[in-house]
């Protein structure tokens, strides 16, 4: 409690772990909520809890209420999965995918993750798992980041196909990117641009929280 209240004043670091996927792994106490964080960046809670909530309510919290399976890929800390089960108080099927056993370990400890009764964790990696999957989605959200760094395959036309494949219709497609610097922007541009298919529809959400920017696909046929 005490390394809660001096939280309000100084961020308090509460555990620390070397990663060979993200650099290093910390949860620190930040203004009374624990955070997790890589070397420089929020993977969970803080602030990308907040942007991940703001996509949830563009697609609309009671249409997510309505979903049967949701499929996430990048777990980390969990704090979509929490918005998800805490506020929306979905009921039905999560999916979780993630590479990465130690953020998992993280995550049952300091989050307990490991008390959601309708989430699924599967330790795998993404672009594998999503070949090979026979199940359909209401919601893919994807949030995969190597502390700052996305993996090239996440903007392959291979991957955007099959993930899209995967979506029942009338479902969404949550992705949360980093718009770093003019690359990544020039990169996202020429994802939504590319994206022609007229069985889909593409927005942007862009700048959230400086560097952040929600990419939303619907599936309408």
């Amino acid at each position: 409690m005490l390394k809660k209240l001096f939280s309000y004043v100084i961020p308090v670091k509460v555990y620390q772990i070397n990663s060979a996927l993200s650099t290093t792994i910390e949860v620190t106490w930040v203004n009374g909520e624990l955070v997790l964080d890589s070397k420089n960046t929020n993977y969970s809670y803080g602030s990308l809890q907040r942007i991940l909530r703001l996509g949830l309510k563009h697609i609309g919290f009671s249409k997510v209420l309505s979903m049967k399976h949701i499929l996430i890929l990048g777990v980390a800390g969990g704090s979509v999965i929490k918005t998800i089960v805490n506020e929306i108080h979905y009921k039905g099927k999560i999916t979780g995918v993630e590479i990465d056993p130690e953020i998992i370990k993280i995550a049952n400890s300091y989050f307990d993750l490991n008390v959601i009764k309708n989430l699924e964790i599967i330790i795998d990696d993404a672009f594998e798992f999503v070949l090979k999957t026979k199940d359909k989605y209401d919601l893919i959200i994807i949030d995969i980041f190597q502390d700052i760094v996305m993996p090239n395959f996440l903007f392959e036309n291979y991957f955007v196909k099959r993930i899209c494949f995967l979506l029942q219709q009338g479902g969404f497609v949550l992705f949360n990117t980093m718009i770093l610097n003019e690359i990544d922007n020039k990169r996202n541009k020429d994802y939504v641009s590319e994206f022609m298919d007229p069985d889909f529809k593409i927005k942007c959400i862009p700048r959230i929280e400086q560097h952040n920017e929600l990419i939303v696909i619907e599936k309408l046929n």
